[in-house]
């Protein structure tokens, strides 16, 4: 994982387009020298738009990353198990940031290496930067997103591409974001099928003992956590939305 200085470099590189950047380097302040010997300080216009993009680093860290997908699949599985409050959104949201660090990494390592490292180093300018750092983004998000989709954005945005290359970030991201929610709810489906079964199982029971005012949910739920205990779930969530992206997709 990159240190925390070159995760918030990659975003901002990742988020920034327009010609705010369209010069070389970053001139915070400027100094103005009037006629009677006063001076006056204003920032440039590539501060205000750096300070502005700051505001949409969370955006980028939920919709161009695999943190949506992951974080429906757990909340799904949170409510099939009939857990209201354990973990909490808190611990969720923390799983679902680590595991998208530890699955984008190898997108992370291709913008470092070919973007933010030459960048840093003067080698190229912060255009060039954001055109290198665009590749491995773009090109993962285009591995997860459905053709279907993909087309629905460019027939409403009215765009034709001869190929995926050509297809802006404009249209990708929505179409990316509408992939992943139908990936998210099709996992959710199926990790809610066996606690659903357990649920009938139970209620038939109790039905058949003549408790209907015994609460099904009560007498499932350490059926539901043993079941799942015993399986090694946390495991099996884990492993299977790391693979569901394919940790060489970027």
């Amino acid at each position: 994982m990159r240190p925390l200085p070159n995760w918030l470099w990659l975003l901002l590189l990742v988020g920034f387009s327009g010609p705010s950047l369209a010069q070389e380097g970053l001139s915070a302040v400027t100094v103005t020298t009037n006629a009677d010997g006063s001076q006056e300080y204003s920032l440039t216009l590539q501060v205000l738009a750096l300070m502005t993009a700051l505001s949409f680093l969370p955006a980028v860290v939920i919709m161009m990353t695999s943190f949506t997908r992951i974080i429906i699949v757990l909340s799904i599985l949170r409510q099939a198990m009939g857990l209201q409050q354990s973990p909490n959104n808190q611990i969720l949201i923390g799983i679902s940031l680590f595991l998208s660090f530890f699955i984008m990494s190898p997108v992370l390592d291709r913008v470092n290496n070919e973007a933010l490292q030459p960048y840093l180093a003067e080698e190229i300018t912060s255009v060039q930067a954001l055109e290198r750092a665009e590749i491995p983004v773009r090109n993962f998000m285009l591995a997860q997103t459905r053709v279907k989709d993909l087309d629905t954005f460019l027939n409403i945005a009215d765009i034709q591409v001869d190929s995926e290359d050509e297809v802006p970030l404009r249209v990708l991201i929505p179409a990316f974001v509408t992939s992943e929610l139908k990936t998210a709810f099709q996992i959710g489906f199926m990790l809610f099928l066996p606690f659903l079964v357990i649920d009938l199982v139970v209620a038939s029971i109790l039905m058949a003992m003549g408790m209907m005012m015994l609460s099904p949910m009560l007498i499932s739920l350490p059926f539901k956590l043993m079941l799942f205990v015993l399986v090694d779930g946390w495991n099996l969530i884990m492993g299977t939305l790391a693979n569901s992206f394919g940790l060489g997709a970027g």
